[in-house]
This record gives C-alpha cells, sequence and structure tokens, in this order.
C-alpha cells in the first residue's frame, strides 16, 4: 500500500549520470482519438510536480517523412518547431502542457526512419548484410529514443529524468507493428525497471442500463500482449468514472493491479486531467516503479506570477497548476471571436490557434466563444449560390467582438478573407491577421486605400498589375516539403511609438516561428505607410516585414509569423491576448495598469 503524502519526507531526485533515463510509453487501443495526446501531456505535468525533468516523443507510423505535406482537413494542424521542423499537433500539446522547446527529432516518423536506414544501406553502414525489419528497422528506432531522450528541452539545460513516447495510432494498425516489436526490444535493452507502458482503453457506455463494457479494452490489452508488451498502467477513457467493479474486472482479465487502472472520465476542461490523475496516486505508481525517491514536497509545474499563489496553494501538490482549470471554469464574461479561415470544417486544422485563444481568454479573465466563419462564404459567389450560407457567415462576423484571419494555402476563399479586413477596418472591429491574414491585410488596403486595382500575392495571381505579395526567392517552387521559410527568427520592433512595441514588452527584438513562401513586396513599403498602415517590424536585415498595424484604429494588427506556436496556459501570447482585450475594450487601460507595456501573465494577479 501507498504511503500517503503527507507521510513523505522530501528527498532530491538524482541527477542523470548516476541514473538511467526512464521511459514511459503509451499506446491507444480500440479507435483513435481517445486523447493519447492530452493523456501523456497531463503524465508529464504530474511527473513535474514531483520534480523531475520530462521530455516527449512523438511516433507517428505513418510514412510521410514530417506532416508538412499533409492537408489540414486529413491531418490538422502542422505544428511548427523553433528549429524549423513540421511536426504533428500532438507535439503542440506537449510544449505548452509541459513548457518544452522540442526539436525536430521529437516527431518520429515511419518515412524518417526507413530513409535513414535506406540512406544507410546505400553507404554501406550495414557491411553487406541483408537488411530487414527486425533487426536493423527496429534497431533504428530503438536508437532515435534513445539519443533524442537525452536533449535538454527545457530551461535547466539539464537531460530529462523521463522520457515520454506516444505511439500514434491504435494497438493492431499494420503500421504500428514494426514499433511494437522495437518497444519490446527496448523494454528488455533498458531494463524493466527503466521502462513503464501505460495503455489508454475504452470503456463505452451501451444501452439503457449505464453499464461501463470493458470487452474494447480487454481486446486492446490483448493485441498488446500478443506483441510481447503488457501494460503497467491502464487508463481508461470514459464518460463516466470507473466503477469498483469495473476496476476489478479490468484488473483480473488485463492482469493489471487495481490501483494501476485509472480512470480518465470526462472532465469540466482538459487542465483538469492532470489533476484527475494526480488524485488517483498515478505520479506516484511512476516513481516507485522507476526507483524515484517520494518527495513529500511539491515541485511548480507552471508560470505563473507569485501574486497569483496563496501559500497553500503554492505548497501543495498541483496546487499552482490548479489555478488555471479553476480560473476556466470560474470565467463568467462572454468574449466572441470570429476566425475566419478555409478549414474550419475541421477543428484540429487551427487547434493552436484555439488554445493561444483560450490562453488569452484565461489570463483576461473572460469566456471565450468562438465563431467560425469559412471565408469562402463571405464572397459574392456565396450570396449567388448559396445565400442562406452567406446572411449567416456576414452575420456571424459582424456580431463578433473581434476578428481572427489564420493562416492557410491556395486561393480559395482568399477574397473572403479580403472582405474581413475591409470590414474590421471600416467598421474598426478588432482585427488580427495571421500569415496569408497579414497578407490579406495588405492586399485589401492596397486596392481599397491605394487605389491599386487588382492589387494581389503572386501566389493568387501571377500576373496581378500590382503584385504587393510576391514569392520567396529562396523557396522552391517544385519541392514542397520542408522548402518555406521555417523555424524561429528575429523581428526587429523598429517602430518605439508602435502599439506593437506595448503589446510585446517594449522589447526591441522578439523571436516567432514562421511558416511562409510569399512575403510583403518590400518595394511596395513606402507606399503603405504613406497611407497608415506602417509596418512596425521586420527581419534582422530589415528585408522582410514581420508586422503591421493600421494608424488610428482601436487594434488592426496583423502578423507573418506564427505567434499561436509559443502561447502557454499561464503565458498567453501578446498578440492574442491584446486582440481579446481590444476586442472588449479594455487594452487601453490594461496598458496603463501593467506601466504602459503589456505583461501577459499579468491578469492571473487580478480578480475575474
Amino acid at each position: 500500500m501507498a504511503q500517503p503524502e503527507a507521510m513523505r519526507s522530501p528527498v532530491q531526485i538524482p541527477e542523470l549520470g548516476k541514473a538511467q533515463t526512464k521511459y514511459l510509453v503509451v499506446t491507444g487501443g480500440t479507435i483513435s482519438g481517445l486523447g493519447k495526446g492530452t493523456a501523456i501531456s497531463s503524465l508529464g505535468v504530474v511527473l513535474r510536480s514531483h520534480g523531475l525533468r520530462v521530455t516527449a516523443i512523438k511516433v507517428d507510423p505513418y510514412l510521410n517523412i514530417d506532416a508538412g505535406t499533409m492537408s489540414p482537413f486529413e491531418h490538422g494542424e502542422v505544428f511548427v518547431l523553433d528549429d524549423g521542423g513540421e511536426a504533428d499537433l500532438d507535439l503542440g500539446n506537449y510544449e505548452r502542457f509541459l513548457d518544452l522547446t522540442l526539436t525536430s527529432n521529437h516527431s518520429m516518423t515511419s518515412g524518417k526512419i526507413y530513409d535513414q536506414v535506406i540512406k544507410r544501406e546505400r553507404t554501406g553502414h550495414y557491411l553487406g548484410k541483408t537488411v530487414q525489419m527486425v533487426p536493423h528497422v527496429t534497431d533504428a528506432i530503438q536508437d532515435w529514443i534513445k539519443d533524442t531522450s537525452k536533449i535538454s528541452v527545457d530551461q535547466s539545460g539539464l537531460p530529462p529524468h523521463v522520457c515520454l513516447v506516444e505511439l500514434g495510432g491504435t494497438v493492431g494498425d499494420i503500421e504500428s507493428a514494426v514499433y511494437l516489436e522495437a518497444l519490446q526490444q527496448f523494454q528488455f535493452r533498458v531494463g524493466k525497471s527503466n521502462f513503464l507502458l501505460a495503455h489508454l482503453g475504452m470503456l463505452p457506455v451501451i444501452g439503457a442500463t449505464g453499464e461501463q463494457k470493458t470487452k474494447p479494452c480487454q481486446h486492446s490489452v490483448k493485441t498488446l500482449r500478443e506483441a510481447g508488451l503488457k501494460p503497467d498502467i491502464l487508463m481508461c477513457r470514459s464518460e463516466q468514472p470507473v466503477g469498483l467493479e469495473t476496476r476489478k474486472k479490468l484488473s483480473l482479465f488485463c492482469q493489471v493491479p487495481e490501483d494501476s487502472v485509472i480512470s480518465l472520465h470526462d472532465v469540466s476542461n482538459l487542465y483538469r486531467v492532470p489533476l484527475l490523475l494526480s488524485e488517483q496516486n498515478v505520479g506516484m505508481l511512476i516513481c516507485q516503479h522507476f526507483g524515484f525517491p517520494l518527495t513529500g514536497s511539491a515541485s511548480p509545474t507552471i508560470k505563473l506570477p507569485e501574486d497569483a499563489l496563496l501559500t497553500e496553494i503554492h505548497a501543495s501538490r498541483l496546487g499552482d497548476w490548479a489555478v488555471v482549470p479553476n480560473r476556466m471554469d470560474e470565467c463568467r464574461e462572454e468574449v466572441v471571436i470570429a476566425v475566419v479561415g478555409k478549414y474550419t470544417g475541421n477543428v484540429d486544422a487551427y487547434i493552436s490557434v484555439v488554445k493561444a485563444l483560450q490562453h488569452a481568454s484565461l489570463e483576461a479573465g473572460l469566456r471565450l466563444r468562438l465563431e467560425w466563419v469559412e471565408s469562402s462564404e463571405l464572397e459574392p459567389n456565396a450570396e449567388r449560390c448559396e445565400p442562406k450560407r452567406f446572411e449567416s457567415a456576414w452575420a456571424a462576423l459582424k456580431s463578433a467582438d473581434g476578428v481572427l484571419v489564420p493562416g492557410g494555402f491556395g486561393n480559395r476563399g482568399i477574397e473572403g478573407k479580403i472582405m474581413t479586413a475591409n470590414h474590421c477596418r471600416n467598421s474598426r472591429v478588432p482585427y488580427l491577421g495571421i500569415c496569408v491574414g497579414f497578407q490579406t491585410a495588405v492586399i485589401e488596403f492596397a486596392r481599397n486605400e491605394l487605389g491599386w486595382e487588382g492589387a494581389n500575392s503572386t501566389e493568387f495571381d501571377e500576373l496581378t498589375p500590382h503584385p504587393v505579395v510576391v514569392f520567396l526567392p529562396e523557396s522552391s517552387t517544385s519541392v514542397m516539403g520542408g522548402t518555406m521559410r521555417l523555424g524561429s527568427r528575429a523581428t526587429i520592433i523598429k517602430d518605439t511609438n508602435s502599439l506593437t512595441h506595448q503589446i510585446y514588452g517594449k522589447r526591441p527584438v522578439i523571436y516567432e516561428r514562421h511558416r511562409h513562401r510569399y512575403e510583403v513586396n518590400a518595394s511596395c513599403v513606402p507606399a503603405f505607410e504613406a497611407g497608415g498602415l506602417r509596418f512596425t517590424g521586420q527581419d534582422d536585415r530589415a528585408q522582410r516585414m514581420e508586422l503591421c498595424e493600421l494608424s488610428g484604429h482601436p487594434f488592426f494588427v496583423a502578423c507573418q509569423f506564427h505567434p499561436e506556436f509559443k502561447s502557454r496556459p499561464s503565458q498567453p501570447a501578446p498578440l492574442f491576448l491584446s486582440l481579446v482585450l481590444a476586442s472588449k475594450g479594455l487594452l487601453e487601460s490594461r496598458l496603463k495598469l501593467d506601466g504602459g507595456s503589456l505583461k501577459a501573465g499579468a491578469g492571473f494577479t487580478r480578480p475575474i
């Protein structure tokens, strides 16, 4: 029986070098979309509360090298990393929950593994051997995990204690078979005490009796065991808490101790999942398995201003983290943001944008309501073909407190985004444009304010008489994957009297992540600035436009970069926070309250 936390005495976690890296692998069964990403991120939060440094690797069994060429409709958002890696959206979950800065190596795909093995074969690395799935591919998988687990991903500069590994897809998929074999070998390689397997299963409720059915979970565990792996922890995804009888049944049939059968039932918001795991002593179970000392003291898990934490909250395990879900549940005043995009049929295509808006609303003490507007439905053609959709789209846009136009590729729906910028500029509605939303704001201003009829981007019209947005000279027109301007790059905020200078805390240099092939035509900038559209941020060579704002407007700001990728629950992206505040008419007073420049996170010190 585990000791209650109050009885534990604090013991310092040994540094690596004296202790081997531990590996916590999460698999999923029955169906996709159970929430492995949220589960593994939440496990990381719990482990951080025990003083452990963590890292995370996502294994995607698809043959693509990375997610960069995948359709947002099919796969959701492409998450961009600091080093320019284009990765699965789950890496965004890891970074947001755990405040990590991951690398391209933390996204493993079958495409990368097979590419590495084939290149090695071509260079004679295998010394004439017949190259096979076992041992050559399985060895490459294990080596990748081993090497990546040592990379420091937080501000400590030290290697992680625990590496979290999420195996994408579901157990039993053909694509996953080689990874299960590799993980079985890896368990033997690193030792059972350094390897823990957590399996996420589904417990549906069928019929009027309300009985939780265990068969789907049993069968996925059976499939896992056939591959030579046995779960140490069984996490059960369900609508209601897992009952005692259900827990006993799963323990018996899946051969997992009762206290290792964990209920992952529905909660009011995702930020409650770490608390749910901690209540069931998951952190203690993992520490015991890995041989980490059970410390009585709680370590911080999230960056919050000291004023936001009461002493008793600060001292309790996950007390700091609980501030976030509690505040989210307490927010009552609503802010309505219209997101005008072209992939609105799949909300996952904008998952980082949604999370950044949630973070900003939470800090501001507001409850977020999103209005999804398909940009093509704002266009004149939609009025002729689908008048009801047209009217509904414009009604949603006009009723919103603020408007956000996120990134995208291709010409479908572009005129709708241009019309959105025009509506916000003329109606003085707060507007934030990101990437293509930056470019469409520039196109709109050129057409309607400067009088440049036919102004456009060469992406949408190669023969435009006024190419105000042009192709990046270093990009490729034939190779699609990995050829954009990608990753973290410096932006110099040259105008110290600008709103964006205040928004970014009066910092002269900021670093944000990019993903684009087109840029504002620098030769047009003097005409724009003479007309009142100021380019307040440029790249470090003063050649590329990064930020613009409209003079005389309450909040009309756009950026070439993607600020959503660096937003955190307690440290919202400044541009998103400013949009939310401006949408409720609070930005000016907040800037005064913060001393003349925005302090993201300071809102947590103030009552809702």
